[in-house]
């Protein structure tokens, strides 16, 4: 891969781990309401698990839905139902002193299988692979991989920061009320796109 085909890749990587959706509206959820020391452990499920999506993607896991149509399907309505899920888990989350005896942070593990069911994953693992993999080697597979493992993490780290310093504002119940609801409806309009394909 060229330095300007890296560059690039490094760029894309950045701009779409940044922006928002659902990972991120996530991130700043649990910052706001655990802190940014116990949210680390999302933030690497997403990061490694993503990489780890990206390398199984790569390797021929989209030639098994390409010959299986009704997977996207189930996928589609997977993606769903666990997003609505989560949005619900959120927007009931408790303060953070409270915490600890009502709720926890996504484990690594939730976080790395989460990526498996949200729709801008997918969306962001084929556009990569498509445009920074085309010679389909291992090899490309693994370098866009380490690309979004090595950019992922700090461009989903603001989030968390940003969430745990929402916590100046949210010093009563009500607003960490109003936050998570708000947070809640936002991850829900991200799953927009995917109910609008069919």
């Amino acid at each position: 891969m060229t330095a300007d085909l890296l560059l690039a890749l490094a760029t894309f990587a950045f701009v779409s781990s940044a922006t928002p959706g659902p990972n991120n509206l996530m991130l700043m959820a649990s910052g706001a309401n655990y802190g940014f020391a116990r949210s680390v452990p999302h933030m690497l499920g997403i990061s490694i698990g993503f990489s780890v999506m990206i390398m199984a993607v790569g390797a021929g896991l989209v030639q098994i839905f390409d010959a299986w149509p009704l997977s996207y399907q189930i996928l589609r309505v997977l993606s769903v139902v666990y997003m609505t899920w989560l949005a619900l888990k959120i927007a009931r989350a408790a303060p953070a002193r409270a915490a600890d005896a009502e709720g926890r942070p996504m484990t690594f593990l939730q976080a790395a299988a989460f990526q498996w069911v949200n729709p801008k994953a997918w969306a962001m693992a084929l556009t990569a692979l498509s445009v920074y993999a085309a010679d389909a080697t291992l090899v490309a597979f693994g370098i866009v991989a380490l690309v979004f493992g090595i950019v992922n993490l700090p461009a989903i780290t603001m989030w968390t920061v940003l969430g745990q310093q929402m916590t100046r504002i949210l010093t009563s119940p009500a607003r960490l009320r109003a936050f998570n609801l708000t947070m809640a409806a936002l991850l829900m309009a991200s799953l927009w796109p995917v109910l609008m394909q069919g």
